[in-house]
C-alpha cells in the first residue's frame, strides 16, 4: 500500500519565528488517521527564522533526528554537547532517561529542516547526541542513522530503535530501489524536485507512506533530494 500525503494537506503552525508543517499529529494538530507509522511518530517540516530557535526544553525516551535541508542549526544541551549541523548533514539526539536541549539558527538566512521522532526499542537508555556530514554523491540512498542490525558497521549514526534514516540525491530520470521485509514500513519525502514511487507521483515536500510493498522503486521526474525513514510497522 502506498498513500500520498500532499504538502497542502499537512498540519500547520506559524508564529513570528517558526513556520512548521506536520506530517503526523503534533502539538495543536490532531488527525486520528495520522498518528504515526510504526515506530515513526513525528515528521515536522520546519523553517526557523535567522537569530531565533527552540529555547531549552526537555525530552525523554525518544530518538530525535534532525535533517538540515538549508542553512544550519546549532545544538546545545545539558550534557555539555554543542555543535553546528549544516545543510545535507544530520544530527541524532537520544533523549533516553532525559535531556534538555536548545536548537538555534545562528545564521543570517532561514534554516529549513526535517525533525523526525522515532520511538526507541528500549526505555531509559543513556542520553546522548551526535552529528555527522554525509556526502551527496548522486548514487541513490545512503544510511545516515540506524539501529538495524544489518547496519551495525555502516558508519551511520546509532539509533536506539530498529529503524533507519536514509537520504540521497537523484538526477532527473535516475532510479533507486529499496526493499521492505514483511512487517516493515517506510515514509518518504522529496526535499525538492519530484518523484514517482512505484508509479505514484509525489512533489516536493509531499509525504509518501509505504507498507506491504516488497520492492520500492523511486524515479526522479525532476532532480531531487530524498529522505526516507524505514521502521518496524
Amino acid at each position: 500500500m502506498i498513500e500520498l500525503r500532499p504538502f497542502d494537506s499537512l498540519g500547520a503552525f506559524r508564529n513570528e519565528w517558526l513556520n512548521a508543517h506536520h506530517h503526523f499529529s503534533f502539538g495543536g494538530y490532531h488527525d486520528p488517521n495520522r498518528m504515526g507509522l510504526g515506530r515513526l511518530r513525528v515528521w515536522n517540516d520546519d523553517e526557523v527564522a535567522p537569530g531565533t530557535g527552540f529555547d531549552p526544553h526537555p525530552h525523554r525516551d525518544m530518538e530525535i533526528v534532525t535533517y538540515i535541508r538549508e542553512g544550519a542549526i546549532t545544538h546545545r544541551d545539558n550534557l555539555g554537547n554543542e555543535g553546528r549541523t549544516e545543510a545535507g548533514d544530520v544530527q541524532v539526539m537520544h533523549a533516553g532517561t532525559g535531556i534538555t536541549h536548545a536548537e538555534y539558527n545562528l545564521e543570517k538566512t532561514p534554516t529549513r529542516l526535517f525533525q523526525i521522532w522515532i520511538l526507541p526499542d528500549r526505555r531509559n537508555v543513556e542520553p546522548g547526541w551526535g552529528t555527522r556530514a554525509f556526502p551527496r554523491d548522486g548514487h541513490g540512498l545512503s544510511v545516515l542513522a540506524s539501529g538495524r542490525p544489518a547496519d551495525a558497521d555502516s558508519g551511520a549514526l546509532k539509533l536506539n530503535a530498529d529503524a533507519a534514516v536514509l537520504a540521497g540525491t537523484l538526477a532527473e530520470g535516475q532510479t533507486t530501489e529499496f526493499t521492505l521485509d514483511p512487517g516493515r514500513a517506510a515514509y518518504l519525502v522529496p526535499v525538492n524536485g519530484a518523484v514517482t514511487v512505484n508509479g505514484l507521483e509525489a512533489q516536493a515536500r509531499d509525504g509518501v507512506a509505504i507498507s506491504d510493498e516488497r520492492t520500492v522503486t523511486v524515479t526522479a521526474t525532476k532532480a531531487t533530494e530524498l529522505v526516507v525513514v524505514e521502521v518496524a510497522a
